[in-house]
């Protein structure tokens, strides 16, 4: 009886299968873990691509463990980060430890897992871009004028405590123009430029990088009108180097002109005056 009875829920299961099969219906295909990020190194998310459902209703579990520990843990929070995403908060972040991190996708025709992703905190750091971004054109009285860029750094990234040493990229260009010019400064948040085009309306961007880490987004585009009467040259450091070329001239001529002089000297030496021996100039002048 009971050799029967299990025969017949193998042959259900074998029937039920093959009706699946023959409607399209299949396990779900394995899903790919995209990445995995944190804006401080205080808490991260991480993301994935599911596959192919199989024509059926699939539910996603990301599950982990830490390197060297053997308990598994599933993911604390799938709300925050957005659609196939996991949340990991201040709990449930150590840095300086390995995670082991899988996704895995499972419908009533079976289950499909990722390939494990290996993720360290203290490398994955990709920033918030820098805030608080703003333009404002400058008018010394001794000196040109120049444009001010200044920001803030990511707010969600302690710079303070000395945890990160962030370089920033700044990039501008006139509105109507397709290359950006760009500019890189560590740790500072201003930039003074000097050459622009009167009268365009400039575009400027920014954003940051951690030591250890990946390029922020950049912020969003701030825009600033230069006026038609701004200076497209700083002139003072061309008159500079026509003075100083003028005297490096100068000094090269001279320097020519005793070298030329030497060789004459040397060439054509000054022939001596006649002398002999038991003569007197003198009685010479003295004779009427």
């Amino acid at each position: 009886m009971k050799e029967n009875a299990a025969s017949r829920v193998v042959f259900i299961l074998l029937l039920f299968l093959s009706v699946s099969l023959l409607n399209g219906q299949s396990p779900p295909e394995k899903p790919k873990l995209v990445k995995c990020r944190s804006p401080g190194k205080e808490t991260f998310t991480c993301w994935w691509e599911p596959g192919a459902d199989g024509g059926l209703p699939t539910n996603y579990t990301l599950t982990y463990h830490k390197e060297g520990e053997t308990l598994i843990h599933e993911c604390p929070d799938y709300k925050t980060g957005g659609p196939n995403s996991c949340y990991f908060s201040k709990k449930h972040t150590s840095i300086w430890k390995m995670y082991v991190i899988t996704v895995n996708a499972i419908n009533q025709m079976g289950i499909s897992s990722s390939d494990p992703l290996y993720v360290d905190v203290t490398y994955i750091v990709e920033p918030e871009p820098p805030a608080n971004l703003t333009l404002e054109l400058k008018h010394p009285e001794d000196r040109k004028p120049y444009l001010w860029i200044k920001w803030s750094p990511p707010t969600m990234t302690d710079v303070k405590s000395g945890w990160f040493i962030i370089q920033y990229e700044i990039r501008l260009k006139p509105e109507k123009a397709t290359d950006w010019e760009t500019h890189f400064t560590p740790k500072q948040t201003q930039l003074k430029i000097f050459n622009l085009y009167p009268g365009q309306k400039y575009l400027v961007q920014i954003r940051c990088k951690p030591d250890h880490g990946y390029w922020s987004e950049w912020s969003p585009e701030s825009s600033i009108q230069i006026p038609n009467d701004f200076p497209v040259k700083d002139t003072s450091m061309w008159i500079f180097v026509a003075i100083l070329s003028a005297v490096i001239c100068l000094i090269m001529v001279w320097a020519v002109a005793l070298k030329g002089y030497s060789m004459v000297t040397c060439i054509l030496p000054p022939v001596p005056g006649p002398k002999i021996k038991g003569f007197d100039v003198h009685l010479l002048e003295a004779a009427p």
